[in-house]
């Protein structure tokens, strides 16, 4: 008889059979690009090619599946701003459970129009995860609804631990692994996993610079709430670190990255041009922090791309952010003379200079305009940087006053 103690590694190979037939095994698929900027062999765990669009199905589903039957009798309720509200309602609906998500009142309207497809009862409340999990909570308590956290809980971290298992049996050669972490249910089931089964793999969780908890939380010993949650990322957007994963994390001494706003934008573009995927800005947090550190990481580095699910609109922001990023789209303000064929002589000029005009607007009053002043605001869609300052460069040459921002 084997008295042998259930480890995590167990708990995540169970999790994987409970998956079978309900999670898809995504690609993995080595990015050339990357591999260059990294000077190590990368490759991208593409869980953006999930059901539901996200790694969110993986831990929901083992969560409402191992409920007893009274519990799933009872219903289940979530808080989410996209993916787990999508990997909750998909969950419940292959489980019969009957299902409510609280969402933020601005969530991404496709977000919200995918958990209600899937059959779930979406209800607006707060700003922020934190505020509607609140909800959630009251919720529960209120109806005796079972609460499906979206990343404390053990059997929703062994359930995205299953991500390790697949990463190690398809890149066995792996030495570093690259991790978006908002409240940690992601990184510490990876992170739990690799540490029983492969040890020597280095798991680095990565986040949003303007929604970062860990590392002060790392600091302290214990979770504390972000300073600020300002990202365009909202999937790792959280506000405090789960105890659950946080104490994985911790146990296992899982290193923190935080990424700038510009490097999200600059990494969404890259996979969109250079891999041919879309991903959410939180999705290519690992691909920011790989981008944002040539040469330091040890190959071959998976990266995962943990979700795709992206608002158009938003979409189109931060594409428009990366490619100024990138030095591919110049904003600049012209002031000119008002007076008959001013605007057409500065379009001739960026003409010559090969820049593609997509935006042109004018300002004839303000206080620091002279009267027969105005002023020219134009977008222009470039070749990179060098381009930029050569379109700058001439325009100046040219005797216009211009103001770049």
């Amino acid at each position: 008889m084997n008295d042998a103690p259930v480890t995590f590694l167990d708990d995540a190979r169970a999790a994987a059979r409970l998956l079978e037939g309900v999670a898809t095994r995504t690609p993995v698929e080595s990015s050339r690009a990357l591999s260059q900027i990294a000077g190590v062999p990368v490759l991208l765990k593409c869980e953006n090619l999930q059901r539901a669009g996200s790694f969110k199905i993986r831990g929901a589903y083992v969560r409402m599946a191992r409920l007893s039957s009274e519990e799933q009798a009872r219903g289940v309720v979530a808080a989410s701003a996209g993916n787990h509200a999508q990997g909750v309602a998909l969950a419940a609906q292959l489980l019969g459970i009957d299902a409510v998500v609280y969402m933020p009142v601005d969530a991404a309207l496709p977000k919200v129009a995918a958990t209600k497809e899937y059959g779930a009862e979406v209800r607006p409340h707060g700003r922020s995860v934190d505020e509607a999990l609140v909800a959630a909570r009251a919720e529960a308590e209120r109806t005796g609804r079972v609460l499906i956290h979206p990343f404390d809980h053990e059997d929703i971290v062994a359930g995205q631990g299953t991500l390790a298992l697949e990463i190690l049996e398809q890149v066995p050669d792996v030495r570093t692994i690259v991790v978006p972490l908002g409240g940690g249910g992601l990184a510490a089931g990876i992170q739990a996993v690799v540490a029983e089964l492969a040890p020597h793999v280095r798991v680095i969780g990565v986040q949003a610079a303007r929604a970062a908890a860990y590392p002060a939380s790392l600091v302290a010993g214990e979770p504390v709430a972000a300073p600020e949650l300002h990202t365009m990322a909202d999937g790792i957007a959280v506000g405090t670190p789960g105890a659950v994963p946080f104490a994985l994390l911790r146990q296992h001494g899982c290193e923190v990255r935080t990424v700038s706003e510009e490097d999200l934008s600059r990494a969404l573009l890259l996979v969109a041009e250079r891999a041919k995927l879309l991903v959410e800005p939180s999705g290519a947090a690992g691909v920011a922090a790989v981008m944002a550190a040539p040469g330091e990481l040890e190959g071959p580095v998976v990266v995962l791309l943990s979700g795709g699910n992206i608002d158009p609109l938003v979409l189109l922001r931060v594409v428009r952010h990366g490619l100024a990023v990138s030095g591919r789209y110049l904003q600049l303000r012209v002031r000119v003379h008002d007076a008959p064929g001013a605007l057409a002589a500065l379009l001739r000029e960026l003409a010559t200079t090969g820049g593609n005009v997509m935006h042109v607007s004018h300002v004839r009053t303000g206080v620091d305009l002279e009267i027969d002043e105005v002023e020219i605001e134009v977008q222009v869609e470039t070749k990179g940087p060098e381009h930029c300052a050569r379109v700058l460069q001439h325009l100046r040459d040219g005797g216009f006053r211009l103001a770049e921002h």
